[in-house]
Protein backbone atom coordinates (compact mmCIF):
# COMPACT_ATOMS: atom_id res chain seq x y z
CA UNK A 1 0.00 0.00 0.00
CA UNK A 2 1.15 3.70 -0.68
CA UNK A 3 -0.31 7.12 0.31
CA UNK A 4 1.59 9.88 -1.54
CA UNK A 5 1.29 13.39 -0.49
CA UNK A 6 1.52 16.04 -4.11
CA UNK A 7 1.82 19.68 -2.69
CA UNK A 8 -0.34 18.98 0.14
CA UNK A 9 -1.76 21.66 2.60
CA UNK A 10 -4.37 22.72 4.56
CA UNK A 11 -5.89 26.32 5.01
CA UNK A 12 -7.81 27.58 7.39
CA UNK A 13 -9.82 31.09 6.11
CA UNK A 14 -6.00 32.72 5.13
CA UNK A 15 -3.80 30.49 7.47
CA UNK A 16 -1.79 28.18 6.56
CA UNK A 17 -1.50 25.58 8.69
CA UNK A 18 1.41 23.73 6.22
CA UNK A 19 2.04 23.38 2.50
CA UNK A 20 3.26 21.57 -0.39
CA UNK A 21 3.97 18.39 1.40
CA UNK A 22 5.64 16.26 -0.89
CA UNK A 23 6.36 12.33 0.42
CA UNK A 24 5.22 8.93 -0.49
CA UNK A 25 4.30 6.65 2.47
CA UNK A 26 5.11 2.83 1.42
CA UNK A 27 4.19 -0.41 2.89
CA UNK A 28 6.01 -2.16 5.44
CA UNK A 29 7.15 1.25 6.85
CA UNK A 30 6.78 2.68 9.96
CA UNK A 31 6.57 6.72 9.89
CA UNK A 32 6.79 9.33 12.31
CA UNK A 33 4.90 12.43 12.22
CA UNK A 34 6.30 15.14 14.44
CA UNK A 35 5.78 18.61 15.18
CA UNK A 36 4.91 21.26 17.72
CA UNK A 37 1.37 21.71 19.30
CA UNK A 38 -0.54 23.45 16.43
CA UNK A 39 1.61 22.41 13.53
CA UNK A 40 -0.86 20.58 11.55
CA UNK A 41 0.09 17.07 12.76
CA UNK A 42 -3.76 15.50 13.63
CA UNK A 43 -5.35 17.61 10.55
CA UNK A 44 -2.95 15.88 8.22
CA UNK A 45 -3.31 12.40 9.75
CA UNK A 46 -7.34 13.11 9.18
CA UNK A 47 -6.20 13.82 5.71
CA UNK A 48 -4.16 11.34 5.19
CA UNK A 49 -7.52 8.54 6.25
CA UNK A 50 -9.20 10.34 3.69
CA UNK A 51 -11.51 12.27 6.57
CA UNK A 52 -10.57 15.68 5.62
CA UNK A 53 -9.77 17.00 2.16
CA UNK A 54 -6.33 18.82 1.60
CA UNK A 55 -6.32 22.66 0.39
CA UNK A 56 -6.03 23.10 -3.90
CA UNK A 57 -4.08 22.21 -5.30
CA UNK A 58 -3.06 19.66 -3.17
CA UNK A 59 -3.56 15.68 -4.11
CA UNK A 60 -3.07 12.44 -2.12
CA UNK A 61 -2.65 9.33 -3.80
CA UNK A 62 -3.59 6.03 -3.09
CA UNK A 63 -2.53 2.47 -4.36
CA UNK A 64 -2.48 -1.15 -3.29
CA UNK A 65 -1.03 -3.41 -5.30
CA UNK A 66 0.15 -1.16 -7.73
CA UNK A 67 -3.72 -0.23 -8.64
CA UNK A 68 -4.99 3.32 -7.83
CA UNK A 69 -7.62 3.82 -5.59
CA UNK A 70 -9.73 6.37 -5.47
CA UNK A 71 -10.28 8.39 -2.45
CA UNK A 72 -14.18 7.06 -1.67
CA UNK A 73 -12.62 3.22 -1.85
CA UNK A 74 -10.09 3.38 0.67
CA UNK A 75 -12.14 2.86 3.84
CA UNK A 76 -11.13 -0.89 3.51
CA UNK A 77 -7.50 -0.33 4.07
CA UNK A 78 -7.47 1.98 6.57
CA UNK A 79 -7.32 1.63 10.56
CA UNK A 80 -7.32 5.15 12.73
CA UNK A 81 -7.38 5.72 16.03
CA UNK A 82 -7.04 9.36 17.29
CA UNK A 83 -7.81 10.96 20.62
CA UNK A 84 -10.68 12.81 19.47
CA UNK A 85 -12.56 9.40 18.24
CA UNK A 86 -15.91 9.16 19.18
CA UNK A 87 -17.04 5.14 20.49
CA UNK A 88 -20.41 4.25 20.59
CA UNK A 89 -20.92 4.33 24.44
CA UNK A 90 -24.11 2.79 24.56
CA UNK A 91 -22.86 -0.56 23.30
CA UNK A 92 -20.83 -3.05 25.84
CA UNK A 93 -16.85 -3.56 24.47
CA UNK A 94 -17.98 -6.79 23.52
CA UNK A 95 -20.49 -5.26 21.26
CA UNK A 96 -18.72 -2.45 19.82
CA UNK A 97 -16.21 -5.17 18.91
CA UNK A 98 -19.24 -7.24 17.16
CA UNK A 99 -20.48 -4.08 15.43
CA UNK A 100 -16.79 -2.87 14.16
CA UNK A 101 -16.04 -6.73 12.81
CA UNK A 102 -19.46 -6.42 10.57
CA UNK A 103 -17.84 -4.10 8.25
CA UNK A 104 -14.21 -4.18 8.98
CA UNK A 105 -12.53 -7.58 9.41
CA UNK A 106 -10.19 -8.71 12.34
CA UNK A 107 -6.74 -10.13 11.47
CA UNK A 108 -6.30 -13.49 10.83
CA UNK A 109 -6.95 -16.02 14.13
CA UNK A 110 -8.58 -13.02 15.79
CA UNK A 111 -11.87 -12.86 17.43
CA UNK A 112 -14.01 -10.70 19.82
CA UNK A 113 -13.29 -12.78 22.74
CA UNK A 114 -9.29 -12.86 22.14
CA UNK A 115 -9.09 -9.17 21.82
CA UNK A 116 -11.02 -8.48 25.15
CA UNK A 117 -8.62 -10.97 26.49
CA UNK A 118 -5.64 -8.69 24.92
CA UNK A 119 -6.89 -5.84 26.92
CA UNK A 120 -7.39 -7.14 29.89
CA UNK A 121 -10.69 -5.88 30.52
CA UNK A 122 -12.43 -9.06 30.83
CA UNK A 123 -14.33 -8.36 33.44
CA UNK A 124 -15.91 -5.24 31.82
CA UNK A 125 -16.58 -6.73 28.81
CA UNK A 126 -20.11 -6.58 28.79
CA UNK A 127 -20.56 -3.39 30.70
CA UNK A 128 -21.29 0.24 28.54
CA UNK A 129 -18.42 2.17 27.00
CA UNK A 130 -20.18 5.01 28.51
CA UNK A 131 -19.06 3.95 31.93
CA UNK A 132 -15.01 3.40 31.04
CA UNK A 133 -12.77 5.72 31.99
CA UNK A 134 -10.79 7.36 29.82
CA UNK A 135 -7.71 5.12 29.95
CA UNK A 136 -9.86 1.90 29.02
CA UNK A 137 -11.84 4.07 26.27
CA UNK A 138 -8.48 4.82 24.94
CA UNK A 139 -7.72 0.87 25.12
CA UNK A 140 -11.07 -0.03 22.99
CA UNK A 141 -10.19 2.55 20.21
CA UNK A 142 -6.58 1.41 19.93
CA UNK A 143 -7.20 -2.54 20.07
CA UNK A 144 -10.13 -2.15 17.63
CA UNK A 145 -7.63 0.24 15.46
CA UNK A 146 -4.61 -2.13 15.77
CA UNK A 147 -6.53 -5.98 15.25
CA UNK A 148 -8.69 -4.84 11.91
CA UNK A 149 -7.45 -6.31 9.28
CA UNK A 150 -6.09 -3.39 7.04
CA UNK A 151 -2.75 -2.94 5.34
CA UNK A 152 -2.69 0.66 6.92
CA UNK A 153 -2.56 2.12 10.47
CA UNK A 154 -3.15 5.75 11.54
CA UNK A 155 -2.19 6.34 15.32
CA UNK A 156 -2.45 9.95 16.16
CA UNK A 157 -1.13 10.32 20.24
CA UNK A 158 -1.99 6.48 20.95
CA UNK A 159 -0.74 6.47 24.41
CA UNK A 160 -3.13 9.66 25.50
CA UNK A 161 -4.77 8.87 29.10
CA UNK A 162 -3.13 5.41 29.15
CA UNK A 163 -0.95 4.72 32.24
CA UNK A 164 2.26 2.64 32.16
CA UNK A 165 0.23 -0.93 32.00
CA UNK A 166 -1.54 0.48 28.95
CA UNK A 167 1.75 1.81 27.48
CA UNK A 168 3.33 -1.76 27.98
CA UNK A 169 0.37 -3.41 26.22
CA UNK A 170 0.60 -0.57 22.73
CA UNK A 171 4.12 -2.03 22.63
CA UNK A 172 3.29 -5.32 22.71
CA UNK A 173 0.89 -5.07 20.15
CA UNK A 174 2.64 -3.34 17.66
CA UNK A 175 5.46 -5.42 17.63
CA UNK A 176 3.30 -8.71 17.66
CA UNK A 177 0.13 -7.48 14.57
CA UNK A 178 2.30 -4.74 12.79
CA UNK A 179 4.57 -6.06 10.42
CA UNK A 180 4.33 -5.67 6.74
CA UNK A 181 1.97 -2.92 7.88
CA UNK A 182 2.03 1.23 6.84
CA UNK A 183 1.68 2.41 9.97
CA UNK A 184 1.87 6.50 10.96
CA UNK A 185 1.83 7.68 14.52
CA UNK A 186 1.24 11.59 14.91
CA UNK A 187 3.17 12.46 18.48
CA UNK A 188 5.84 14.12 20.44
CA UNK A 189 6.09 11.28 22.89
CA UNK A 190 9.04 8.48 21.92
CA UNK A 191 7.73 6.05 24.10
CA UNK A 192 4.70 6.57 21.18
CA UNK A 193 7.06 6.03 17.91
CA UNK A 194 9.77 4.53 18.80
CA UNK A 195 9.44 1.56 16.40
CA UNK A 196 9.42 4.02 13.51
CA UNK A 197 12.25 4.32 11.40
CA UNK A 198 11.39 7.44 9.35
CA UNK A 199 10.04 10.94 10.65
CA UNK A 200 8.48 13.86 9.02
CA UNK A 201 8.71 17.09 10.99
CA UNK A 202 5.44 19.99 10.86
CA UNK A 203 6.49 23.32 11.54
CA UNK A 204 4.03 26.12 12.12
CA UNK A 205 3.62 27.88 9.28
CA UNK A 206 3.69 31.88 9.83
Amino acid sequence: MKISLEQVGKRFERHWIFRDLNYTFSSPGKYALLGANGSGKSTLMRILAGMQSATNPGKVHYSAGGTDLPPDKIFPFISYCAPGMELVEELTFREFLDFHRSFKPFLQGMTTARIIELTGLTRSADKLIGDYSSGMKQRVKLVQAICSDTPVLLLDEPCSNLDEAGISQYRLWMEDYTANRLVVIASNDPREYYMCTESIRLDISN
